[in-house]
């Protein structure tokens, strides 16, 4: 500080001498010669006060990076604390409100990325709180300010295809289709396939979607575009739709809704150990009883989940049938769920449930010899096969909506239609006999 005042001073004293000739020269050779003088004065004054003040005044420069993972359990104030900066500071950034907000509530795993002034204050934090948003917090003359930085999120269409030799699962992993479009592909074709079942060797699928990217890395998967499962012979392909509010449902290239008053298997890709039948011999009574329904091994502690969206009608035990839901789905249609090892928490008869909604867990409880859950469906009270009853579908596209609507997917439909034909090709090429050997 010292320093910059004797730099000061002695620009000051140079200022009063560069006054003092300037007057002189007036005198003796006129105002033209004393006014060029000035003007080269005013610049070398110019000149030494830049160089003074920078040389003297200059910021604190802040640090470099350093990025902190929250630990669970770890507060805002934990965390300055450790990088030794004031909790009134973190007390002063969490107060700012809206984004900045968020930080009250850290998770494990969050990471903050913190830069501190050459005094060691907070200069600047930026906390990612999720994929495409980044809050930044910056000190400023008057404390800190805050700003929420959007990030651009590219969609780069993706596509691959696979054939089922074993399970849906296997084939998919082999196609490098990732667990959650699995998941969403089974979901789309999952009210026409039962995918516990209905699977054989041989049934192939091809998939369009998206892969979303920002700052030139990959994030994720995106959502499924289009899609075709080839099953037992069958073709069933789906687009995507999404209506004004940003819904996403699945429609036939007709536009026909794939969603249905219900789904086919209330557990996921368990195999089936019992099928419908109308006689088979009870395996603890020894007698033979219908068995009106279908039994899905399972781990005991297996979701399950409604079929379709009802009113829970019994919620307890039934005789051989054990711990066991019914739900009643208008005034047409009932689904039972029985050997449950318990109930989803706090569910009760006259409660409304959702289609795919947890109601319970598989178990063994009642006349049961082995961890399953058993599943009927009924029509007017009368038992159906479960597996080939046919299910009323939902409302399809509007009709004013559907050619614009081809037209906007007609990328996805030709890359389904060139998959199909080269997966065609390649088995037509696999059964093709061998040619004939001529001497």
């Amino acid at each position: 500080m010292a320093t910059a005042c004797i730099s000061v001073l002695s620009i000051v004293a140079m200022r009063e001498g560069i006054a003092t000739r300037q007057d002189a020269l007036r005198d003796a050779a006129g105002d033209e010669a004393a006014a060029a003088f000035s003007s080269r004065a005013d610049s070398a004054f110019d000149a030494a006060t830049q160089a003074a003040t920078a040389d003297s005044l200059q910021a604190p420069a802040a640090s470099e990076w350093t990025t902190v993972v929250v630990r669970r359990g770890e507060t805002l104030s934990d965390i300055f604390a450790k990088q030794d900066l004031g909790l009134s500071e973190a007390v002063a950034i969490v107060g700012l409100g809206g984004d900045a907000a968020r930080l009250r509530n850290l998770k494990a795993g969050d990471k903050l990325s913190l830069r501190k002034t050459e005094d060691d204050q907070l200069d600047e934090l930026n906390y990612e709180f999720d994929e495409t948003h980044t809050l930044q917090v910056r000190r400023s003359d008057n404390g800190f300010e805050s700003l929420t930085i959007e990030a651009e999120i590219e969609r780069h269409p993706a596509q691959l295809t696979g054939v089922i030799t074993s399970s849906l699962f296997a084939a998919a992993q082999k196609a490098g289709l990732s667990n959650r479009l699995v998941m969403e592909l089974a979901d789309i074709f999952g009210y026409d396939i039962d995918f516990a079942l209905d699977l054989r060797s041989g049934d192939r699928f091809s998939v369009v979607y998206d892969q979303l990217y920002k700052d030139g890395q990959k994030l994720r998967d995106g959502d499924i575009v289009a899609a075709e499962f080839v099953n037992q012979g069958k073709t069933y392909r789906a687009m995507r739709y999404v209506d004004a509010d940003g819904n996403a449902t699945y429609y036939t290239p007709e536009g026909e809704s794939f969603r249905k008053a219900f789904i086919r298997t209330p557990v996921d890709f368990i195999r089936i150990s019992s099928g419908f039948s109308l006689g088979r011999r009870h395996p603890i009574l020894n007698t033979i009883r219908a068995h009106k329904g279908v039994d899905y091994a399972a781990a005991i502690g297996t979701p399950v989940r409604a079929t379709g969206d009802g009113i829970v009608d019994f919620v307890g035990v039934k005789s051989g049938y054990g711990n066991v839901v019914t739900i009643r789905h208008g005034a047409k249609y009932s689904t039972l769920y029985g050997h449950l090892s318990r109930f989803r928490a706090g569910l009760k008869a006259g409660q409304r449930v959702r289609q795919g909604q947890l109601i319970a867990y598989v178990g063994m409880t009642g006349l049961a010899t082995g961890p399953h859950l058993h599943y009927e469906f009924r029509v007017n009270g009368v038992h159906q096969n479960p597996l080939t009853v046919a299910l009323p579908r939902a409302n399809p596209l509007p009709r004013s909506v559907v050619a614009q609507w081809r037209m906007d997917n007609a990328t996805a439909l030709a890359q389904l239609d060139a998959m199909s034909h080269s997966q065609q090709t390649a088995l037509a090429t696999l059964a093709a006999p061998p040619p004939a050997l001529h001497d």
